[in-house]
This record gives C-alpha cells, structure tokens and sequence, in this order.
C-alpha cells in the first residue's frame, strides 16, 4: 500500500512538473492567454499568503500585483530549478518583506485618527472634534453578526504579531497547507529548521490567544437580534467626548 501510494505521490509531482513547463514555454514567449492563466491559478494563494505575512492587510492587493509584475518580467529567467509554484511564493515572499521594512520605517509618520483636530465655524466660536468620530462606520460590522468571524479577526491580528521567520513557517504550513519539503525549498532552510520554527511559531501563537479563549468561553450566550426601535449602545465614545 505504501509503495503504491508513494508512485501516485510521484506520478501527481512529474504531472505537476510537465504542465508547469508547458506553462513556462508558453509564458517566456510572450503568450497573455498563457499569463492570464497564471494569474487565475495564482492570484488567489499568491494573495492569501501576502495578506497574512504584511503589517497592513489593506496593502495586500498592490503587494500582490507587484508580485505579478515580477514574475512576467522575469519569467525569462526561469530555468525551472524549482517548481513554478516555489518560484512564485519566493517572489512573494521577498515583496511581503520588503512591504514589511518600508512599514516599519514610515510607522511613525502616520498621523492617526484619535488626535484632536481644531475648527471654526463660519460665523461661531471655535471647537474640537475628533475625526474618527466623523468617520465611524455606523452600520453592523460583519463580526457582530457572526462570531466566527470575530475569532478569525483575531486569529489573523495575533499571526501577524509573530516574529518572523515563524510567521511565514506556520502561515506556509498550517494555511497555505504546503509541505515541509516544499517550504523549506522555498525558504531555502533544512528540513529540521522548518520544523523547530513551526513548532515555536504554533506555541506562540498559543500563547497569545490564551486569553481571548479563556475569554469567549466565560461569555454568555445572548441573542444578536435587535428591534427596529431598540438602540444599539454606542460603544464607540471619543476620547474627546470623555474629556470634554
């Protein structure tokens, strides 16, 4: 049974092999019918990764693009020493970096939302307001209405706070559902340091959501429903609002 399954195993990598070489021809020569297939078997996955590897998931789209824009211009280069895919979420990974340092750098130049902004009115005294309070979204947000999705929120926001190279181990691994062996070809690690990090990276992340699971499972369950006339509490008071 082992054997067999290991020739399935082998048949399915050579299968996988020859469409990508088939794909890379018709790529390096110049084909948009071949390049429009890419990015439709690609976009997807190739976007899933990179929103979960940068600081500001709102940078996923142009991250993505970029990524595409690298491979058509260097697909000439690609000699087909690793699978299609490999190269791909190399590339990836490496502008999910990049996103990552100038993030880092310009971080404290961002001006936020909560400082209090100052105005006069035309024919009235001056006064104070904040603009998030301007620009709150005052429709029900998709993790009020289902709490799963309030738990996948928060699953994202603490993988993001894991120090790297664990986040992209356990993103590769445990979202993206590759391989050790494809992983550690990507990231250009042994086998052996895949692992240790994925284990570290999995305890970790444990450990930051320790508290939040300790938290929804102490809460009640209440229904989500409102009236049409009951109004719904204001949780979102200005800091503004409190001092003044």
């Amino acid at each position: 049974m082992s054997a067999a399954f290991a020739v399935g195993n082998l048949t399915g990598i050579l299968d996988i092999r020859v469409e990508d070489a088939v794909l890379t021809a018709e790529l390096q020569a110049g084909s948009e019918e071949a390049f429009a297939l890419l990015i439709a078997q690609y976009h997807a996955p190739v976007y899933s990764l990179v929103s979960r590897l940068l600081n500001d998931v709102g940078d996923a789209p142009d991250i993505t693009q970029d990524v595409f824009i690298k491979v058509f211009r260097g697909i000439r280069n690609f000699h087909g020493d690793s699978s299609l895919r490999t190269w791909i979420y190399r590339i990836a990974l490496h502008e999910a970096s990049n996103q990552r340092r100038w993030w880092s750098r310009h971080r404290g130049r961002e001006v936020t939302i909560e400082d209090q902004t100052d105005a006069r009115g035309e024919d009235g005294p001056s006064y104070s307001f904040c603009l998030k309070d301007i620009l709150v979204d005052k429709q029900a947000s998709p993790f009020e209405m289902a709490a799963h999705e309030e738990i996948r929120a928060k699953v994202e926001s603490e993988l993001r706070k894991l120090p790297e190279p664990f986040r992209t181990v356990v993103v590769l691994r445990d979202l993206e559902g590759m391989a050790y062996e494809e992983i550690a070809e990507i990231l250009g690690a042994q086998l052996g340091t895949v692992k240790s990090r994925l284990v570290r990276g999995r305890t970790m992340l444990r450990q930051q959501l320790a508290e939040f699971v300790a938290q929804t499972q102490q809460r009640p369950i209440v229904s989500s429903q409102r009236t049409a006339w009951e109004p719904k509490q204001d949780k979102r008071r200005s800091t503004c609002e409190e001092a003044g």
